[in-house]
């Protein structure tokens, strides 16, 4: 996304001026005196690849487990057999139910609140709601992640992918406590959140800055813009952004020049004095942005096990999420249904349509007839 100064690569070009017997120090040095040489060690990424591995694994399993033709009347793909698609009404994005997501640890904060199951606050930045959710997010993981983990490494990256995640649906369970949520978009958010933090917090070793600013800040913004539309979870883009943002200035922070020339200068040349690592408005933002991170995870999680809705205090946040046009609305339809057993057979009647169909099931477990009726009523 964003090109480096001379030096390509995450390699950054030192000229130091050497001084010999011969020359005194005040004399300009002859160009043939100059050096090169490479300080910042180009790492082999190897965490952003096993992500996706893992994102695509966990999928397949969440298909398998759905087994789509032992729980739904019809499929797509049925020659997949078990791993076949829900029903396009259902699940238009060719993916499992959400009964099954729910089962798996998608994001659920009445579970999370009440049934003390906070995992799901990072299990479910590893599920996916169908085939084209999946493919979007690994490749914008491959795009954004690998470039940043050749030029810091697996632990800075890795962290800000994982924490920036949890962000995500931290700020998404405060807002929306209404259905489930899965995606690893809030941590994607948080490398592009990163990405821009790292651009200012290493603002001097860029070439063309502003056209790089006003790239990543474009790109930032359509996507946010995307989860205006309905059945996005733009809170989770939210809080995975500026969760990465601020962790940018933490772990994605680079030493100043002049103590990179006094560590890589060989004998016999002088370098410029550096009396620290890095310069003091680093420092300055390293400081605020760990402070912010702390106190926002703090209050945010204090808030969400105390069962607070953010949204009865803030009449407009909800427009963050998702803006009501003429093409669509933003209210969630809930539907509902009367159900009758008749011996071993469930017959469901749609409220709102007036549809009714005989369903064969085994037992009577309160997700399954919640599914098989958004079926019916959709």
């Amino acid at each position: 996304m964003m090109g480096r100064g001379e030096a390509g690569n995450d390699s950054v070009e030192i000229k130091v001026h050497p001084r010999q017997a011969n020359t005194p120090a005040g004399s300009p040095p002859h160009p043939s005196q100059f050096q090169n040489q490479s300080v910042f060690k180009n790492w082999v990424p190897w965490l952003v690849p096993l992500f996706v591995v893992a994102n695509v694994a966990v999928f397949i399993a969440v298909m398998y487990v759905n087994d789509c033709p032992s729980n739904s009347g019809s499929c797509v793909a049925p020659s997949l057999g078990r791993f076949s698609f829900q029903p396009l009404k259902e699940n238009p994005l060719l993916g499992p139910s959400s009964s099954t997501l729910e089962k798996m640890g998608a994001l659920d904060v009445n579970r999370v609140v009440h049934k003390h199951q906070s995992w799901r606050l990072i299990s479910c930045i590893w599920l996916h709601a169908g085939v084209f959710h999946v493919l979007a997010n690994m490749l914008s993981l491959l795009f954004i992640g690998i470039r940043l983990e050749q030029e810091f490494g697996f632990l800075r990256v890795g962290l800000v992918y994982v924490i920036s995640g949890f962000g995500g649906s931290l700020l998404s369970a405060l807002f929306i406590q209404t259905g489930i949520s899965v995606g690893a978009s809030g941590a994607l958010f948080g490398l592009l959140g990163g990405m821009l933090s790292e651009l200012i917090t290493n603002w001097t070793i860029y070439a063309n800055k502003f056209a790089a600013l006003l790239t990543l800040l474009c790109i930032i913004a359509v996507n946010l813009a995307v989860g205006l539309l309905p059945h996005v979870d733009n809170f989770a883009h939210i809080g995975g952004f500026l969760s990465g943002f601020f962790l940018g200035f933490v772990f994605l922070i680079r030493p100043q020049f002049k103590w990179i020339n006094q560590k890589t200068c060989p004998r016999g040349y002088i370098a410029p004095p550096a009396q620290s690592k890095h310069q003091t408005y680093q420092y300055v933002l390293w400081v605020i942005s760990l402070i912010v991170l702390i106190i926002g995870f703090t209050l945010g999680l204090v808030a969400l096990f105390r069962g607070v809705n953010v949204n009865n205090n803030c009449s407009w946040c909800h427009y963050l999420s998702c803006v009501p046009t003429s093409l669509w609305s933003c209210k969630s339809q809930q539907v509902y249904c009367q159900s009758m057993e008749l011996g071993s057979q469930l017959k469901l009647t749609c409220l709102s349509n007036g549809k009714s169909n005989m369903y064969d099931l085994s037992n009577n477990d309160s997700s399954k007839v919640q599914m098989l009726c958004a079926q019916l009523c959709s």
